[in-house]
């Protein structure tokens, strides 16, 4: 009588399988992982990008904003999906013709900060707007782009 083959798998195949399998699982779930927080990261600067451009559209055609001081308000966390958040705004003259005085069109330029918290960490989006605007007495002092010599840094 001759013995018959055995047949299945030795103890060590299976836990050489299921070594194999577990490291493939690991590498899965690290991906996931990733692809999770890089999706949360990206919703989160979706929503800030949602509320910079609703904020620059308003603030763009409001007519008495204060210029060359920033100025700044809260965000509601309902619209950057809980987490605590805020824009600040600053209005400047941007060009105007040689020689301005008051009362003389020019070119306004808006400079908008949306920020908000991930986690311990402040994140923010900057955006720039322009706006036709009229030169006031109090914009004379500071000489536009244009007028300064070349190289010198505006004040």
């Amino acid at each position: 009588m001759t013995r018959a083959r055995q047949r299945g798998f030795t103890l060590l195949e299976v836990l050489v399988a299921t070594t194999i399998m577990g490291l493939a699982v690991i590498g899965l779930l690290s991906a996931l992982s990733r692809s999770v927080s890089n999706a949360s990261r990206l919703t989160a600067y979706d929503r800030a990008a949602r509320v910079a451009r609703a904020q620059m559209d308003a603030l763009l055609v409001t007519p008495d904003l204060p210029r060359l001081a920033p100025f700044e308000q809260p965000v509601a966390e309902e619209l950057l999906g809980g987490a605590r958040g805020g824009w600040r705004a600053r209005l400047t003259p941007f060009e105007g013709p040689p020689g301005a005085v008051p009362g003389t069109p020019i070119l306004e330029r808006l400079e908008l900060e949306v920020w908000w918290m991930a986690g311990e960490q402040r994140r923010s989006l900057k955006l720039e707007g322009f706006r036709p605007g009229i030169l006031r007495q109090e914009d004379v002092v500071v000489p536009f782009a244009a007028e300064l010599p070349p190289g010198e840094p505006a004040p």
